[in-house]
């Protein structure tokens, strides 16, 4: 099957199962920014009920979870299939939940969620995001702007999280030479402060892959590079860190 008609053919399959009322296309398939090799990213939107048993009935092959095994929250479950030889993410989207965090969003607000591959976690918004970025197949769907109630309101909540943990990371980690717990942390805080960067351009973010490059922080590996476990040396590199990283969120805001 050709790439061009494979969307389609996927998104018919799709928005046929019960409760689905609309499919999209995401990740960089939709943005145009994939390789030969890139996953296909799809996300299925219902409302009211959506049983994964449907789309394990369609038969293809790979892993189909229930509703909330990925972590719960807003990134409620999904996929991993293989469909025509390709690799596909399914992702499940309550449209209930969608359109209350599009609501928060405009008022400037927003929850933080952990969840696995997400250094920094996630905002209840990504989903809001997604929205923004994906190519709808079937359906309709919002494609929002970014709010400026959330350009002022989320820059500070991101930054306040990462310098707190570089603060602890500093007294804590640091000062005792603990080189894996305070790289772990400055990890954190270089995302979180992505996040902040990101938030006061007003530019969508989605997962982690491309988070760095795209706040223009992608010297933080040189920087965590150089580090020791010399209690003083680390202590400063932390220092180093935390100044570089405020004075790029404060020129982003």
């Amino acid at each position: 099957m050709r790439d061009d008609v494979f969307p389609d053919h996927v998104a018919d399959r799709l928005a046929a199962l019960p409760g689905v009322r609309a499919v999209a296309l995401g990740g960089s398939r939709a943005q145009g920014t994939h390789r030969a090799d890139s996953d296909w990213d799809f996300a299925l939107y219902y409302r009211d009920r959506f049983d994964p048993d449907d789309l394990r009935a369609l038969g293809w092959p790979g892993e189909v979870s229930g509703l909330g095994d990925w972590g719960g929250g807003v990134f409620n479950g999904g996929a991993w299939v293989t469909i025509d030889g390709r690799k596909v993410d399914v992702h499940y989207r309550d449209l209930d939940v969608v359109e209350h965090q599009l609501a928060e969003a405009r008022r400037g607000r927003f929850g933080w969620e952990p969840l696995a591959f997400h250094l920094a976690g996630i905002p209840g918004y990504l989903v809001v995001a997604e929205l923004a970025l994906s190519r709808v197949l079937r359906g309709d769907l919002p494609a929002p702007e970014y709010p400026p109630a959330l350009r002022a309101a989320a820059p500070p909540v991101w930054w306040g999280q990462a310098e707190l943990g570089l603060a602890y990371a500093r007294d804590n980690h640091a000062a005792a030479g603990r080189l894996v717990e305070t790289v772990g942390a400055a990890s954190q805080a270089a995302c979180q402060a992505a996040h902040a960067v990101l938030a006061a351009r007003g530019t969508w973010a989605t997962n982690d892959k491309r988070l760095l490059s795209a706040a223009g922080l992608r010297w933080v590996d040189a920087e965590v590079a150089a580090w020791s476990a010399a209690p003083e040396a680390l202590v400063a590199g932390v220092d180093r860190l935390r100044d570089a990283l405020a004075a790029a969120v404060t020129a982003a805001t």
